[in-house]
């Protein structure tokens, strides 16, 4: 709970500064369908302790999600977290707002940060890693700045089964930079790369997401084969856990990697705050954005951790800076260092097989029923598209009914597409009863 002491006066002087007469005027931008209907009734004067009682019996009301059977995905997935990720996460020396600027008192941080970028660059393949970014959307944000800085030139290529939320952030983030954004077709579920020959030498940069939004494996190798000889860079987008399985962004000739780490240890909480990763080539290290940790010895031979870069160009070019980051996302670092060091290697690849185990049980067992077909193949790990028989929209607003969390694909396919992700934590019973759900629909 917070006390906020605003006065009716402090209230109307607020609101005629944001040129509305009233905070339902400030509400209105909400959907009317997500608005409460009826009037909480809460009197014109209540004690603290009546006040308490009352919200806690609203509070009460709320219809929790975490009872139920969940496939949802698309970019934020339900991965178990050890205990341990909580309990060391939560620690006053790390649970703080505290930035290390002071090298000599943050040496837990800092070695927090080197252990982060360490693993960051193992997953990926790469030879640097920053010690994070916001999240994975704007990590493709600045992916794309920083080619567009490196390269000088001005077209950046996105592929179009690009995650839709980063689309649009990298739309918002070079709006105003003179670049022109290509949105490349896709066929097949994947991104359909025949037109980039036709091209010239002004690419700025590839983006490529494998597992894309559809959650289908893409081709890294193949799109760097097509830069070849160009001056643009290939951005590999990968969510961090497929990549065990994956031939890496490095070994298939990417310039940049970036991703979302929320499945590294964090939980899904309303959107947020995520995780923004990147790791590069050695020699655009001092393009890259964000701050990085590194290893070093003091005058009497002991080791020590410091910020060996740290972006400062930022201060002083402004518009011109390749970036204008200068913070990073230390704590889901932190979680996700604890949670990758909790895992080892055995274990996550263990982890990420059984959930490309249990994805292909789902696939093949819904595929069985008359009217559903898996469209794009079983070229996944642990997502995939599901077309229906029906309306996407009402099989989703059946199953919240029963306890199963769906959700339609977003973008330009129809409304007959369903986007499933299963992770370790769905059972058998779960699936079983998810299919058995599906079979009233059987056409």
């Amino acid at each position: 709970m917070r006390f906020i002491p605003i006065t009716p006066e402090i209230e109307k002087e607020m609101l005629s500064e944001m040129g509305i007469s009233s905070v339902e005027d400030l509400l209105s931008i909400i959907p009317e369908s997500l608005r409460l209907k009826e009037n909480l009734d809460m009197g014109d004067s209540l004690s603290e302790l009546e006040l308490l009682s009352k919200s806690t019996k609203f509070s009460n009301a709320n219809h929790s999600m975490s009872s139920g059977i969940h496939f949802l995905g698309g970019g934020a997935y339900d991965h178990f977290i050890p205990t341990a990720v909580d309990f060391l996460s939560g620690r006053s020396e790390f649970n703080t707002a505290y930035t290390p600027y002071q090298a000599e008192v943050s040496q837990g941080t800092l070695q927090v940060m080197y252990e982060f970028q360490s693993m960051i660059c193992e997953l990926s393949g790469m030879e640097v890693a920053n010690a994070s970014l916001y999240d994975g959307a704007s990590a493709v944000a600045e992916a794309c700045s920083m080619a567009l800085s490196v390269t000088g030139n001005k077209k950046v290529i996105l592929s179009g089964l690009l995650h839709p939320s980063s689309i649009e952030v990298v739309r918002t983030y070079l709006q105003n930079r003179g670049t022109e954004l290509i949105i490349l077709p896709h066929k097949n579920g994947k991104t359909d790369l025949t037109t980039l020959a036709s091209y010239d030498d002004d690419i700025a940069c590839v983006v490529i997401q494998s597992p894309n939004y559809y959650g289908v494996i893409e081709d890294w190798t193949a799109t760097s084969k097509l830069l070849e000889g160009k001056k643009g860079l290939l951005v590999a987008v990968s969510n961090p856990m497929d990549m065990v399985l994956l031939k890496s962004p490095g070994e298939s000739g990417a310039h940049i990697y970036v991703g979302e780490g929320q499945s590294l240890g964090n939980p899904i909480s309303y959107g947020g705050p995520y995780l923004g990763l990147m790791a590069t080539r050695m020699n655009l290290i001092r393009k890259m954005p964000g701050r990085i940790a590194g290893k070093t010895t003091d005058l009497d031979g002991k080791e020590g951790f410091v910020l060996t870069f740290q972006t400062r160009e930022q201060h002083i070019r402004r518009e011109n800076a390749t970036s204008n980051i200068c913070t990073n996302q230390g704590l889901m670092a932190l979680r996700a260092t604890i949670f990758l060091e909790l895992m080892g290697k055995v274990n996550l690849k263990s982890m990420i097989e059984l959930c490309f185990n249990k994805a292909h049980y789902l696939a093949d067992k819904i595929s069985n029923i008359p009217g559903f077909e898996i469209p794009f193949g079983n070229e996944f790990i642990k997502e995939f598209v599901l077309k229906t028989p029906i309306s996407a929209q009402k099989i989703v607003n059946d199953a919240e009914q029963a306890g199963i969390y769906i959700s339609q694909v977003e973008g330009d396919l129809s409304d007959r597409f369903l986007l499933l992700a299963v992770t370790e934590k769905r059972s058998k019973e779960e699936m079983d009863q998810f299919v058995q759900f599906l079979m009233k629909y059987n056409i």
